[in-house]
């Protein structure tokens, strides 16, 4: 700012910032599942305007752009309640699963007039491919049967038939393990590949690469394992262009790309080149070529791209103002992905081999702010319990304010969900609406995270709820005595697994003076008893096996603990959320209230897992800030939305 007699003296937390909730939700969507097709890109906007909907979107310099599925129909799959991969575009023709009834539909691009090809049942399909050969398409179907086995659903690979789909039933094409994924096709139709895994195993613990053949009318056999297994995951395996498999796999600690054969990564290097296989259809790398790969990798919590020679294995690492690139896909000399930099929002990026540049499509926010308001992420290293640990710090920073003298910054640690996840250092506006406003940010990429290799992910073995506490503390610990934080305005937030360390940390230990959880966990054993099956056996691993561990659930669970919990907490609740039931955050707020310590409960009718709805989102955003400056007494420079704090 040109003029310093413009810059206000106001205490942290009360400065006033263009970056507010209406932002968020008005000017911001949520990009997903890019993919390039004959020239044109597509990918998925998640709009909280229009209450999360799901919108196919399609461009070329030649058409300009367009929603392809008319309003208010979404594009959504919920298999794994997570979903991904759920939709396929072949020439002029899309196939999608429908977020209201979770079957697939196809539709000429010219017409928005769907049909389904598949009948009306209680399964949910992902992870899209097309055999053009025998005009098929293969998926992966959840079958919610209710005599399903052990009354969890059945995973299975299906080809549909194209020519008479509702007619002809689906076949299936393999089934028996707990859980499939990335069916794919060789050029020729005559190989299939796919990924299984089985419980108590998620897909980065453990997984199979398996390929079959197929004969002329696609029938399946001689099925063979030809990597991965106990102690390795693989994931994205790929057809090349001259039919060649590869994949990346995690055996050397690193998630490396291999091709099916060599013992040898193509590019050796101790870095990530996959991040947890979440959803279905993610994809870190493509072929630009039949012999050129075009790769993302993280290192040090920043993603990074480059190109690999198959051949010699030459690399060439790319200039890009990005740090966190996502759903790589490739054609013919050019490329798609969504990437976000330090100070530019996430967006559909293209990319041109020949011309080496790089041109934003479609931005996730498409509001004009200066990059001087936002903070910059800082990466930092600290000890926790003889261990490193790594982060993002936040400083405040508004150009328009200062913090009077002497006065130290409140805190938040940001617990990020999985807890098999990581953070990035992409700009992120639910991180600056906070620093704009004179709140530090840690972002903590605590044990257990991906992108530092598999023996820091491994961490959290039968250590969760202990170790990524302790970790969430020595951060805040280390910047108080780094002289960043001031000790009595210490808070932490996450959602999910990342509302779990939220209340772990706030139960079990005194660092924190206040909390929020959104959709967090507070009762272990009631997750292992109660969640849906993909994470149904993930705490075996993280906690132990049940219900033989019982009492360590019971030890390590919040809810058990509650008259050691003595500091205020926000609770952030949808009320159809199938992953982290309802009744969990109730009960820790129950708990609270009677003890007469302030506690907060907010519930959303229509959410399920993470809020989709703009008003909520908005509603989860101005009532936490609200919260913080009621909690801790410092003015706001406009009302809040007047949630009702209980004993406060």
């Amino acid at each position: 700012m040109s003029d310093a007699t413009a810059v206000k003296t106001a205490p942290f937390g009360s400065w006033r910032s263009s970056i507010d909730a209406d932002l968020l939700v008005q000017g911001s969507v949520r990009l997903s599942e890019a993919s390039l097709v004959d020239g044109r890109y597509y990918w998925l906007e998640s709009r909280p305007a229009e209450k999360g909907r799901s919108v196919l979107v399609q461009f070329s310099p030649q058409e300009g752009r367009r929603d392809v599925l008319p309003a208010p129909l979404s594009i959504r799959s919920k298999a794994h309640e997570y979903g991904g991969g759920s939709y396929l575009v072949d020439g002029n023709t899309v196939y999608f699963v429908l977020a209201d009834d979770q079957q697939i539909y196809r539709m000429d691009l010219n017409s928005q007039l769907p049909e389904p090809i598949t009948a009306e049942n209680n399964s949910r399909y992902a992870d899209l491919t097309l055999d053009r050969k025998r005009n098929r398409l293969l998926c992966v179907e959840e079958d919610h049967t209710p005599c399903a086995r052990g009354g969890q659903p059945v995973a299975r690979i299906l080809s549909i038939d194209l020519d008479r789909p509702l007619q002809n039933a689906p076949r299936i094409l393999a089934q028996g393990a707990d859980f499939y994924s990335n069916p794919r096709l060789n050029p020729k139709g005559d190989r299939l590949c796919f990924l299984r895994w089985h419980h108590p195993d998620m897909p980065w613990d453990a997984t199979e690469l398996c390929v079959a053949e197929l004969d002329a009318d696609g029938n399946v056999s001689d099925v063979a394992q030809v990597a991965g297994g106990s102690g390795e995951s693989i994931f994205q395996p790929q057809w090349s262009p001259e039919g060649e498999l590869f994949y990346v796999s995690d055996k050397s600690n690193w998630w490396n790309i291999y091709r099916l054969g060599s013992e040898r990564p193509l590019w050796e290097k101790k870095a990530e080149f996959a991040t947890p296989q979440w959803v279905f259809g993610m994809s870190t790398y493509g072929f630009l070529t039949s012999d050129e790969i075009l790769c993302t990798f993280t290192e040090s919590g920043r993603w990074q791209l480059a190109t690999i020679d198959i051949h010699s294995g030459e690399h060439r690492l790319l200039a890009l103002p990005y740090c966190d690139i996502e759903s790589v896909r490739c054609e013919s000399h050019s490329a798609v992905m969504i990437a976000a930099g330090a100070d530019r929002f996430p967006a559909v990026v293209s990319y041109n081999s020949h011309s080496g540049k790089f041109e934003t499509i479609a931005s996730s926010n498409n509001t004009t702010l200066q990059p001087a308001l936002f903070s910059i992420a800082q990466e930092i290293e600290f000890p926790a319990g003889g261990r490193s640990v790594y982060g993002f710090y936040y400083p405040p920073h508004n150009p328009a304010y200062t913090a009077p003298e002497g006065e130290k910054p409140p805190l938040i640690v940001f617990s990020h969900g999985g807890p098999t996840g990581a953070t990035s250092a992409g700009l992120n506006l639910k991180i600056q609406y906070w620093t704009s406003r004179g709140f530090a940010i840690l972002d903590v990429n605590y044990s257990g995270s991906t992108g530092f290799g598999r023996a820091y992910r491994e961490r959290l073995r039968g250590s969760w709820g202990i170790t990524d506490v302790e970790d969430v503390c020595a951060g805040a610990e280390y910047l108080v005595a780094k002289g960043l934080a001031d000790p009595e305005r210490l808070l932490i937030k996450g959602g999910s697994a990342g509302g779990y360390t939220v209340l772990a940390a706030l139960t079990f230990h005194n660092t924190f003076k206040a909390g929020a959880s959104h959709y967090g966990i507070g009762d272990l054993t009631t997750l292992a008893r109660d969640t849906h099956k993909f994470e149904s056996r993930y705490l075996d691993k993280l906690v132990g096996p049940w219900p033989e561990a019982e009492a360590i659930y019971r030890e390590r669970s919040p809810i058990q603990h509650v008259e050691q919990l003595n500091c205020p907490v926000i609770f952030f609740q949808g009320l159809e959320d199938k992953v982290v039931p309802p009744s969990q955050a109730k009960t820790m707020a129950d708990a609270l209230r009677r003890r007469g310590i302030p506690v907060a409960y907010i519930t959303f009718a229509n959410e399920g897992h993470g809020f989709r709805s703009g008003e909520n989102i908005k509603m989860s955003l101005e009532g936490e800030l609200e919260f913080y400056s009621r909690i801790f007494n410092f003015p706001l420079p406009e009302s809040g939305p007047g949630i009702t704090i209980e004993n406060l």
